[in-house]
């Protein structure tokens, strides 16, 4: 970090002088580190444990609070091929893609794009969301 001194105010040069001396105190008072990871070593060890055990070697955070990796899905076969273009496919998995959006707007079904054999459509025609569920008991 580099401070142009020459830039700064008085008032500036002020609190800069006093932050620094604050800062001083700080690393004065403090114990080395070798000192404290010894102290460490012998409290860990008179209770039974390693080091090691306690703490992830390399790292300042313990190996408990890390969040679980998250798993890519696995790529999905495809299950949808233009005739025309056969460069253009789609899996069913997420938003459908501009080509089959298109033809499924000038009336043709999506299942209509189905590659013969691979795989049934992903999306039914009626989803139940949105429908009724119940029923007059009589």
């Amino acid at each position: 970090m580099k401070i142009d001194v020459d830039a700064l105010s008085l008032r500036e040069l002020d609190a800069l002088l006093v932050a620094a001396e604050r800062r001083k105190k700080v690393l004065a008072n403090r114990r080395p580190a070798a000192v404290v990871r010894a102290e460490l070593i012998t409290f860990a060890e008179s209770h039974g444990y390693a080091i090691g055990a306690l703490i992830e070697v390399g790292s300042s955070t313990p190996a408990v609070g890390r969040p679980a990796k998250k798993q890519k899905r696995a790529k999905a076969a495809v299950k949808y091929r233009d005739p025309q273009n056969k460069r253009n496919t789609w899996s069913g998995r997420g938003r459908m893609p501009r080509w089959l959006a298109e033809k499924t707007k000038r009336g043709q079904s999506a299942a209509d794009f189905l590659i013969p054999g691979l795989a049934r459509p992903t999306a039914k025609k009626r989803s139940p969301i949105g429908q009724r569920t119940v029923y007059k008991q009589g």
